[in-house]
């Protein structure tokens, strides 16, 4: 992706990070519909076109909470554009037959196209993570969460009543196997370059 100007609409971005209600509030009242919209004209209903909302926006979330998100392009395309392949890659799932996605050029910002990649490639290795995660025992679990929210390693080792030396070493058990699973997964390579 090339260097581009942040748009002013990062400031949904930085919203959704902040779990800012009156951000959310503009999104679901100016961006919304038009996807609820969409959706519903495109073989869904209302409950689906929210599923796909609720989705997308844990989705914002959470990239934005990692601080991988510099938009780029108006919010209003992104976020629809996001949606949008969202909604047909459900359709694709759930019907048999094969569904193309067309995007009209003319209508389609490539920046935001740009963007919607790297965030579905976000997306990708989060579950991916996400899935390697949960095959760790709870004792590996527990220590890493922890570590995550928590900066300094004594205090893990206070909060868990163990000692400092045992976390560290426990720590990188645990994070080595996580990483070598990671790496073993069939769809790592590709992830890994994008």
């Amino acid at each position: 992706m090339t260097k581009s100007k942040i748009h002013p609409d990062q400031k949904y971005i930085d919203g959704i990070a902040a779990n800012d209600s009156a951000i959310i509030h503009a999104i679901y009242k100016n961006y919304v519909p038009k996807v609820v919209f969409y959706i519903t004209k495109n073989s869904g209903d209302k409950d689906q076109a929210q599923d796909v909302v609720q989705e997308i926006m844990i989705l914002l979330f959470n990239q934005a909470k990692a601080n991988t998100l510099q938009l780029t392009c108006p919010f209003d395309a992104y976020f629809f554009l996001l949606c949008k392949r969202k909604w047909l890659n459900e359709l694709k799932k759930t019907s048999n037959k094969e569904v193309t996605i067309n995007e009209d050029s003319a209508s389609i910002n490539e920046s935001a196209l740009d963007l919607v990649e790297c965030t579905e490639n976000f997306d990708e290795k989060q579950h991916l993570f996400d899935t390697m995660f949960q095959k760790l025992g709870d004792k590996c679990q527990e220590l890493l969460k922890l570590s995550f929210a928590v900066k300094s390693m004594e205090e893990v080792a206070e909060k868990l009543n163990v000692t400092y030396g045992y976390v560290r070493k426990k720590k990188s058990l645990c994070v080595g196997q996580l990483t070598q699973w990671i790496q073993e997964a069939k769809n790592f390579k590709s992830l890994k370059n994008n």
